[in-house]
């Protein structure tokens, strides 16, 4: 029988590897790779280093050419790497022929990312959805990653006690799934008859990228103390305030980071938890505007809201981090007119593409929190006007 247990423990050394595939630039992985370090940073292992290798296409038994394997295996024999971590999908068997090789755990940034969830959930409706997504995730690679299958009988019609095994196991994980699903729907019920008996409010909900600082947002905007912290996923579970502004109250959400390549199983098993971000009459969507790629972040938290069907909604874009963005671009000869000019072309650009939705702050200088207060006030006015005309007469 399966038994589930974190994958990583505290300080454990792990070496990273990545493919630069077609239609792929070094730089890109680059980037991928120190988001994946700063994963395995959450979880609480130490990356030593980062393996890379340009290929078309992954290879279909170990992921990596041969040579590479080699590189890799070398490397961890001789520093006594934990882990090997990998920031593509790896099947059950790809898992097993590598740690055949390596002679170490290997991992990809799918079950890097489930540890990750299963390590900050709290309530009880994070942990039956993160329970879920694990054994998803588990089912189609058992047998691959059943080490023992080499001990069973060969030839025609002959089923060893390893495969006997897997069967076993293949039913307690579907068992399970069943279970988790049927819980999962009790606790969505719940949750949909709480929000129904929330009142006519205004919904408005923060989304964006993992590590941007909703959760600071969050705790400006509604004086409340909700968890925040440099690290990845900081925040599962949807938290909701009530706020007013100049006697206008609305419900505000903060709700968990997306990233790239975040494992489908979790996108469905998290469904009920990002309800919030559907059920939103408004988004704020929180962009790190620090982040050397933070275009591309854009573009995969706009993906998944239409994977959500959440994407017609009225948006507030929100460039945070501009204390950040200064530090890393502006240096200290240059001078304060070109600096201007600099910050006026990026906002005119964004307002452009946003069409003057945006705003531009530091959640941790409290750069522009009063703007940004007031754009939200005007928005929230505007979805009463369009929601609940006759309430709009008590907020003014």
């Amino acid at each position: 029988m399966i038994e589930k247990k974190s994958i990583i423990k505290k300080e454990e050394k792990a070496v990273l590897v990545g493919l630069i595939q077609k239609d792929q630039t070094e730089e890109q992985v680059n980037e991928y790779l120190a988001e994946l370090a700063f994963l395995a940073e959450t979880a609480g292992a130490m990356t030593i280093k980062l393996f890379k290798q340009r290929l078309q296409h992954p290879d279909s038994r170990t992921f990596v050419g041969k040579g590479k394997l080699e590189e890799i295996k070398q490397y961890v024999a001789a520093k006594d790497i934990d882990m090997v971590i990998f920031d593509d999908e790896l099947t059950g068997s790809q898992i097993s022929n590598i740690e055949k090789e390596v002679k170490c755990r290997v991992i990809d940034r799918s079950d890097l990312i489930l540890d990750i969830f299963a390590s900050r959930a709290r309530t009880a409706s994070a942990k039956v959805q993160v329970e879920l997504a694990q054994y998803q995730y588990i089912l189609p690679r058992l047998k691959g990653m059943w080490t023992h299958l080499e001990r069973q009988g060969a030839g025609i019609g002959s089923r060893g006690p390893g495969e006997t095994e897997i069967e076993t196991d293949r039913r307690i994980v579907k068992d399970k799934i069943s279970l988790l699903r049927k819980r999962l729907e009790e606790i969505d019920k719940q949750s949909f008859t709480q929000r129904k008996e929330r009142g006519e409010f205004i919904r408005v909900a923060l989304v964006g990228y993992t590590n941007v600082g909703k959760s600071t947002i969050m705790n400006l905007m509604s004086k409340s103390d909700v968890f925040a912290e440099n690290k990845l996923f900081a925040t599962l579970d949807t938290t909701t305030r009530k706020v007013v502004f100049e006697n206008t109250p609305f419900l505000l959400s903060d709700t968990v980071g997306f990233i790239r390549k975040l494992p489908h199983h979790l996108v469905e098993s998290f469904k009920s938890t990002l309800d919030e971000v559907r059920e939103a009459d408004v988004l704020l969507h929180v962009v790190d505007i620090s982040h050397a790629q933070y275009e591309d972040q854009i573009a995969v938290v706009n993906k998944t809201l239409q994977e959500l069907k959440a994407f017609d909604k009225p948006v507030v874009t929100i460039f945070n981090k501009m204390d950040l963005y200064k530090q890393k671009y502006f240096d200290e000869w240059l001078e304060d007119e070109v600096k201007e000019d600099i910050l006026r072309e990026l906002k005119e650009r964004w307002n452009g593409i946003t069409n003057n939705q945006c705003v531009f702050v530091s959640a941790i200088e409290k750069l522009n929190i009063e703007e940004l207060r007031t754009v939200i006030l005007h928005k929230v006015r505007d979805m009463y006007q369009i929601k609940y005309p006759y309430k709009t007469v008590f907020f003014t």
